[in-house]
């Protein structure tokens, strides 16, 4: 198959002829992903069989990465498909199976099912490896995990990866830091609730500090986003899975997706998710409402499933007080639980199965301890130190942009 004439089949390709003209000739230029710049990783692909990691948010301009790079005459041999699978059609946490994907014939591994881990059988097919996924900067969100998983695959294999590299939505440092104690498939690393880092610095992260499995390295090429810096207001063009459907889902999820760990519902089995906190118990307390549902793709058995929830609609709260503050919203935590009539029912996992884990979402026992004990939040956030602090030092080394 033959990938080049690069030059050609780049240019003859209107997205792609957009791009170059925003690179070389805007005068305030927009941000250009490690995937839209095409032309600093093409020629790395020659003659190479490829395989991609990537989901719904893997996209160069409007079209998704792997029929961009199959248009230019790439090898792609396999697609990795993480949580929620490559066309973001799993709910969250489903288990999701191998399949051919339909659109272009090109066999799927499933890392979110029976396996989280490439095998030796899967990267005997292919000479690289491109890992393209937009991330949300959250510890919990499972995309950390699944680049460690591949960076120690690539490593065991000696296969190089090539990180196509996306702005983090939520740029800031802040949460209590992992107790190893806690490590789970929702918290494996050391590191806060919200790390401040893109992927592309993440990874240098997890080979820096030896953090995969064994100490192994990987052999790792980071094409960086152009025009960013940490703190810019970033607009994700896709959303991130069936659950963070709007904007506001996505810069709320570090503070709501703690209530997981609760008996208040986020707004799961809704249209409106991680934009809404309520419990059928708290009626009297709040007047805003909400009705859980089985939603087929998003949340099949909700928390609270066809029981009104009352509480609190945050669809119109100012999200930009994250990038001015850096810092989680625990206020509401701490609100809704001194509202709570049951205050033994709110962290109890025994009267929910769809509740998890308070310890392992904050990554520490003492939260919820202080929480029910009625700390201050300046209480609360003191007792992260110095670790916080001690992070945010220890991330210096790796960060790619201002």
């Amino acid at each position: 198959m033959k990938i080049f004439s690069i030059v050609l089949l780049l240019f003859a390709s209107a997205p792609f002829f957009s791009i170059y003209h925003q690179e070389k000739e805007q005068v305030n230029p927009a941000i250009l992903t490690g995937a839209d710049q095409v032309s600093e990783y093409l020629p790395l692909l020659k003659n190479k069989r490829v395989g991609m990691l990537v989901n719904i948010t893997s996209i160069i301009g409007d079209k998704l990465s792997v029929d961009s790079l199959l248009s230019l005459g790439v090898d792609i041999k396999l697609i990795f498909g993480p949580e929620h699978g490559f066309r973001a059609n799993a709910s969250n946490g489903a288990k999701v199976d191998d399949e051919i994907d339909p659109e272009t014939g090109i066999p799927i591994i499933s890392l979110y099912g029976k396996k989280r881990r490439p095998s030796r059988e899967d990267m005997d097919k292919i000479d690289i490896m491109i890992f393209d996924i937009a991330d949300v900067g959250c510890r919990f969100y499972t995309t950390i995990n699944t680049l460690a998983e591949v960076m120690t695959a690539c490593a065991e294999f000696n296969k190089e990866m090539i990180l196509l590299d996306r702005p983090n939505p939520n740029g800031y440092v802040d949460g209590p830091i992992l107790d190893m104690n806690f490590k789970s498939g929702i918290g494996k690393f050391p590191i806060p609730i919200t790390h401040g880092m893109t992927l592309g610095e993440f990874g240098g992260m997890l080979n820096g500090e030896k953090w995969l499995e064994d100490g192994a390295q990987c052999k790792l090429k980071v094409i960086p986003v152009k025009n960013y810096k940490h703190g810019m207001n970033y607009q994700m063009p896709v959303n991130p899975s069936p659950n963070l459907n709007t904007q506001q889902s996505v810069i709320l999820y570090p503070s709501l997706c703690l209530f997981e760990g609760t008996i208040v519902s986020q707004g799961r089995g809704t249209h409106m998710p991680f934009t809404v906190l309520g419990a059928p118990a708290l009626k009297g307390s709040y007047d805003f409402t909400f009705t859980p549902m089985s939603i087929p793709g998003m949340s099949e058995s909700p928390l609270h499933m066809g029981n009104k929830c009352y509480g609190l609609d945050l669809r119109e709260y100012d999200i930009s007080s994250y990038r001015q503050e850096g810092k989680i919203n625990i206020g509401w935590m701490m609100e809704m639980y001194q509202a709570y009539p049951e205050k033994e029912m709110f962290f109890d996992r025994s009267f929910s199965r769809q509740m998890g884990n308070i310890d392992f979402l904050a990554g520490t026992a003492e939260f919820k301890e202080q929480i029910m004990q009625g700390k201050s939040e300046k209480e609360i956030r003191d007792s992260w130190e110095p670790g916080l602090s001690n992070y945010k030092k220890m991330r210096q080394k790796y960060l790619l942009y201002p």
